[in-house]
């Protein structure tokens, strides 16, 4: 077996199950889970009907590349979206959800020989770390800043690790703090690519989950204000999960320097992860409309709008740049916190000490839980009132 798994750490959620293990929730309560941010919101009926309009495409194996007409249609989204050209034909490249691709472009494009280093934000989607590992990488963990809303410390990363560093995630709206990366960092960072050559992997997932009236700075967007049309070293990946609703469909895309996407298209010929196509048809229809997209985003809008509120005067919390989660500050240990939140008023919530690591002599997820609105409104909110009762009488 690779030894390198054996670097791996447990995932958060396999963590909160041993958390919970031995627990028997207060059975007056029926269980709300705000732990796993899995988008719960109807699929949009035409999108099914795209999708079940095009089985017949499973009688083709389908290009590793995809359809012209799915890139297309993604470079279309991203012009209206962002105002940027991109070419369909050597810019983009379709993927099987946003988390199979952060992984598989690490291995793509990590020289383990080198002893590199990944810089990543802290906290974090796991994914980055276990990409980095099992790439031969050392991750090194950029901390957030709870001071400027959460925005990643780059200063804090010393020169010797940048020097090292052949990879950076970036994720913007961020997991789990939703803080929305502005232009004069990007600026930065594309400053420290140039100076020590690395590559740029932005996470974009929760772009369209936003609760003002500007939606949040991409990426490619950024690249583009600042003269690097070309977008070099850098790829950003999106995904329809969380945008149209449809997690299961397992349906994004990168886009970005085209020498990335070539080599990246080489190894995903190997890596046997071609888009089936009756998912390609359906996510051309959702990249094409964008009322749903506005449909769903109220919905949030409205949880959060109800739920903020509710939790403010109990806990340290505040309405995010965008995505679906709160960030929330809590009285004492925050697994602590968690684990008697359940006992008692049957809530699941994520530690957030799970979602980052101890670096620079601390984790930044400690005291905060990670809230996931994603059931319905009515369940978030009793779920927040049952929050509220239990903080007026937690134990630090």
């Amino acid at each position: 077996m690779n030894p390198l798994l054996d670097r791996l750490q447990p995932y958060p959620f396999e963590r909160l199950r041993q958390l919970f293990s031995g627990i028997t929730p207060n059975p007056e309560y029926r269980p709300i889970s705000l732990g796993i941010g899995e988008p719960r919101h109807p699929t949009p009926p035409f999108i099914k009907q795209a999708l079940v309009e095009s089985l017949d495409g499973l009688a083709s194996y389908p290009a590793t590349a995809g359809d012209l007409a799915l890139r297309e249609a993604c470079a279309r989204w991203l012009g209206a979206r962002y105002d940027i050209a991109v070419d369909a034909a050597t810019q983009v490249l379709p993927v099987n959800g946003s988390r199979e691709a952060l992984f598989s472009f690490a291995q793509a494009v990590l020289d383990p020989s080198r002893d590199p280093v990944v810089v990543c934000p802290n906290p974090f989607y796991q994914i980055y770390e276990g990409a980095a590992l099992l790439g031969g990488a050392t991750p090194f963990y950029a901390p957030s800043d709870p001071a400027r809303n959460f925005a990643v410390d780059w200063d804090s990363v010393p020169e010797a690790v940048w020097q090292r560093t052949q990879l950076a995630f970036v994720c913007s709206p961020g997991n789990p703090t939703g803080a929305v990366m502005p232009l004069s960092e990007w600026e930065k960072l594309f400053a420290l690519s140039d100076r020590h050559g690395f590559i740029i992997a932005s996470d974009e997932c929760y772009s369209e989950i936003y609760f003002g009236d500007e939606a949040p700075l991409g990426g490619l967007e950024a690249a583009a204000r600042l003269g690097r049309t070309d977008f070099r070293r850098m790829l950003a990946f999106t995904s329809l999960s969380k945008r149209s609703n449809v997690p299961g469909m397992r349906s994004g895309f990168v886009a970005g320097d085209a020498s990335l996407v070539k080599r990246f298209l080489l190894y995903r010929t190997y890596h046997g992860s071609a888009m089936p196509p009756p998912v390609q048809k359906a996510s051309i229809a959702a990249w094409g409309d964008e009322a749903h997209v506005a449909a769903n985003r109220a919905l949030y809008r409205e949880k959060f709008a109800r739920v903020t509120p509710l939790l403010a005067p109990v806990l340290d919390v505040r309405l995010p740049d965008a995505a679906f989660y709160l960030w929330a500050g809590v009285p004492g240990d925050d697994a602590a916190f968690a684990r008697e939140l359940y006992a008692q008023y049957n809530v699941t919530v994520l530690p957030g000490s799970y979602l980052a690591r101890e670096a620079q002599g601390r984790n930044p997820g400690a005291g905060r839980v990670r809230m996931a609105l994603v059931a319905a409104t009515e369940e978030c909110v009793e779920a927040a009132e049952r929050i509220v009762q239990f903080t007026r009488n937690f134990k630090k």
